[in-house]
């Protein structure tokens, strides 16, 4: 037990330390490199890259898609936590809700890097065609970044009033803009009942937002007549992905978080065997969609359809195929069945392995079916015949995931990461019940 000074120190934000100030620049570098990768690529045009007529999405749209899935992390996964009223949840939320604000807004960001011709995308509003998944989308994802912002700034509120006072004589500026922040919360009963209400909508709102989210998303590959995206599979197959690639970048943020701002008195062994559990069974789910879209369809499919699975189980993109599938899923859900396997160092790794598997599994979603239309590919030079991403596009890349991570330090940077107030109320709620047990 700590009292209120000790915690709002412990969870206060702090300057960055050495490491970080490295962490940041290192960050930058990649950003920078990527904008003069990608002012090139509008000087030249898409000859840069190796996309061609076939593989006209390559590499931008996995980005898209990862990213799509990553931030249902904080849409499904917290709205459930803050529904379901699980108290264990208070030290993860914050860091959910920020990897899902930064995943958003690169999804964003990065579905616009694949436009040849960036500047027509107001063509996208002005000539929308409300039967397109490509409308929806657009509609949906400004739509969740909104309310995104919302989840992450109505919890905030009480933390802010603290930190207006923690930092009033040290950094008067920052309390200034903290204070401004609160809205003038005092911790009323009425503002309080306000803010569980605007809570529970939000939540409500967030998670009805995700779920369309992902589905419009997997909408935008099933109603396109390709072989291997032509499946009524693809809207709970992308949505039990998404949990997966959102619980593993969940798993990985939080353990650096707990490490760099010591914080193992707040992020437990306990909290890393509940998400631990959580993250096996979005993986079993998944691993069960896998079965359906792949193995059933081996069955029943036709000419094309059997191609383009022999392409994944036996040839070209096999190796990529398997190694996704067994060491990027199978394996985690394995091992995460074993208590040792939900401990913090193994869950980090998990996590890591998790997150690189959900990307190369958009890309082999993706790479694939491009490269098999129903009509042979013929009467095209050679190189059209594969792809595999330039050194542009993995400038680019690297910058895209450089930005995402750059907006999840910055917020943790300027905000408590574990939620002050909810952690002082909950410690103040264990010493009332701990007498009335005894």
């Amino acid at each position: 037990m700590k009292n209120f000074d000790e915690i709002v120190h412990d969870l206060a934000p702090r300057k960055y330390e050495k490491p970080g100030i490295i962490w940041i620049v290192f960050l930058s570098i990649l950003i920078v490199l990527g904008i003069i990768a990608y002012i090139d690529q509008l000087i030249q045009g898409q000859v840069v890259t190796n996309m061609r007529d076939y593989a006209l999405w390559g590499i931008y749209i996995s980005n898209f898609v990862f990213f799509v899935a990553t931030s249902f992390v904080g849409s499904v996964t917290v709205a459930i936590l803050r529904l379901s009223k699980n108290e264990w949840r208070t030290p993860l939320v914050r860091i959910a809700e920020i990897i899902t604000l930064a995943c958003i807004i690169m999804a964003g960001i990065t579905i616009t890097l694949d436009i040849a011709r960036p500047d027509r995308l107001l063509n996208l509003f002005v000539h929308a065609r409300l039967q397109s998944p490509i409308t929806w989308d657009i509609i949906i994802i400004p739509t969740f970044m909104v309310i995104s912002i919302l989840l992450l700034y109505i919890p905030l509120i009480p933390d802010f009033a603290i930190l207006k006072d923690y930092f009033a004589k040290t950094k008067p500026k920052l309390s200034k803009l903290y204070g401004i922040l609160s809205l003038k919360w005092t911790g009323s009963p009425a503002q309080k009942a306000l803010q569980t209400k605007s809570i529970r909508l939000t939540s409500i709102l967030i998670l009805l937002a995700g779920i369309l989210l992902q589905t419009i998303d997997a909408w935008l590959f099933s109603s396109t007549y390709r072989t291997g995206w032509d499946s009524t599979n693809f809207a709970p197959y992308f949505i039990s992905g998404a949990f997966v690639a959102g619980i593993g970048a969940l798993i990985t943020v939080i353990y650096l978080v707990r490490i760099r701002r010591k914080l193992e008195d707040y992020i437990t062994d306990f909290h890393f065997d509940k998400m631990g559990k959580m993250l096996k069974l979005a993986c079993f789910v998944y691993i069960y969609f896998n079965i359906n879209e792949y193995l059933m369809p081996q069955f029943t499919a036709k000419k094309g359809e059997t191609v383009h699975l022999e392409a994944l189980f036996t040839g070209h993109y096999a190796p990529l195929f398997w190694i996704v599938s067994i060491v990027g899923l199978v394996l985690p859900a394995i091992v995460l069945m074993f208590k040792k396997g939900r401990k913090p160092l193994p869950m980090f790794i998990i996590g890591i392995i998790v997150v690189i598997g959900s990307w190369w599994k958009r890309y082999i979603i993706i790479t694939p079916t491009l490269l098999e239309p129903f009509l042979p590919l013929q009467g095209v030079p050679e190189s059209w015949y594969s792809y595999f991403p330039s050194l542009h596009e993995w400038i680019i890349t690297s910058a895209t995931l450089a930005m995402a991570l750059m907006i999840i330090t910055l917020l943790i940077r300027y905000l408590p990461a574990v939620p002050i107030q909810r952690t002082v109320d909950e410690q103040k709620m264990d010493i009332i019940e701990k007498p009335l047990e005894s």
